[in-house]
């Protein structure tokens, strides 16, 4: 999982002094930075989690921000941390209280990525920024009707999606991180780094760890101060309980990719290998690896079958690519296949807000 951590002096979140507003300009500018750490540990698109904050808070002003700490109007709903009681959609209704705007931002992603109705969401490209408005009004996060076209108008107003593309160059290592960013603990993203004698290597973009003997899903997690729900989700097994590793086992700490990398366009299936392997070989989704070959889920190729990992196999089988370029990679980049890699990798009006409905 790649993390890049703001100086500590920055991450003091205060609220800004009493009669005095923030600007649009000057909540992105507090809070991009910890909108792109969380697209990096996610994949929530900053662009839209910086949107959300903005139209639900009047840009970091409305009391729930600046009493509550809570930048996306979550309410209770079963919730044991601390509480803040303001008026919505009833008189006095309960909303969780934060301890800082980090704190939300993290329960934010936390709430988006452990509710089911917006699994799909994460299957959409990284950049989609336009997929994502429209697919959280689509799944009921809010109950204005114009919800993902205010979001849509705040980022591109703004251009917020250049803070999507900026992770993705920062994550597949084309552009150096912002000076005010830096690389902490386990969360970077540099090949080989080391903590706490645990090796993060790099494969596909993506951060992996190899298991050791006698290391387990809660120990790797607790030792990476990782989520419970980050492993099993990252490597395709998050409905899998009790599951034992194995010595030399990759796992993942990153959400893998849609793809391969493009130097590796197919792969010829050895003697014993499942789609899970190829999966997790490649750094692909599983599910995406049997979309990529339009397969059934749970199908199983046969030895000597050639895949496809980056290009979708039409429907007739004949776009498998056959040439030694294909199968063994090329140093040389089509102008196509930058374009893929580029595709995988203030309002007075109040919205209506109850995500827990």
């Amino acid at each position: 999982m790649i993390k890049y951590l703001i100086p500590l002096f920055l991450l003091t979140f205060t609220m800004p002094a009493s009669g005095q507003k923030l600007s649009r300009e000057a909540y992105i500018n507090k809070y991009k930075q910890l909108a792109q750490e969380e697209m990096l540990r996610t994949g929530i698109p900053a662009s839209i989690k910086m949107a959300q904050g903005m139209l639900e808070t009047g840009n970091g002003n409305s009391t729930l921000a600046q009493k509550g700490n809570n930048h996306f109007g979550i309410k209770c709903h079963g919730w044991k941390g601390r509480k803040i009681y303001h008026d919505d959609d009833a008189k006095g209704e309960c909303f969780r209280k934060y301890k800082s705007a980090e704190d939300s931002y993290h329960d934010h992603s936390e709430f988006l990525t452990n509710t089911p109705r917006y699994k799909e969401l994460f299957e959409l490209k990284e950049d989609d920024y336009k997929g994502w408005a429209k697919g959280l009004k689509k799944s009921g996060y809010a109950t204005s009707r114009t919800y993902d076209k205010r979001l849509i108008q705040i980022i591109e107003e703004n251009n917020l999606q250049a803070l999507d593309k900026e992770v993705i160059a920062m994550r597949d290592g084309d552009k150096k991180p912002d000076k005010a960013v830096v690389y902490a603990s386990v969360k970077s993203h540099t090949s080989g780094f080391v903590t706490d004698e645990k090796s993060i290597n790099n494969k596909n973009g993506i951060n992996y760890v190899v298991v050791k003997k006698g290391e387990t899903v809660p120990s790797i997690t607790e030792k990476l101060e990782l989520f419970k729900w980050e492993i099993p989700k990252y490597n395709d097994f998050e409905h899998i309980e009790d599951l034992t590793l194995e010595a030399g086992q990759i796992l993942y700490i990153q959400p893998k990719r849609n793809k391969a990398d493009r130097k590796h366009k197919t792969h010829q299936v050895q003697k014993g290998e499942d789609m899970y392997a190829i999966s997790q070989q490649y750094g692909i989704k599983l599910k995406k690896l049997y979309k990529l070959n339009r397969m059934e889920m749970d199908e199983q190729p046969e030895a000597g079958e050639v895949l496809n990992l980056r290009k979708k196999r039409d429907r007739d089988g004949d776009g498998i690519e056959l040439s030694l370029s294909a199968l063994f990679g090329s140093d040389k980049q089509t102008e196509k296949d930058k374009k893929e890699d580029s595709e995988s990798i203030d309002s007075d009006v109040k919205v209506v807000f109850d995500p827990d409905e």
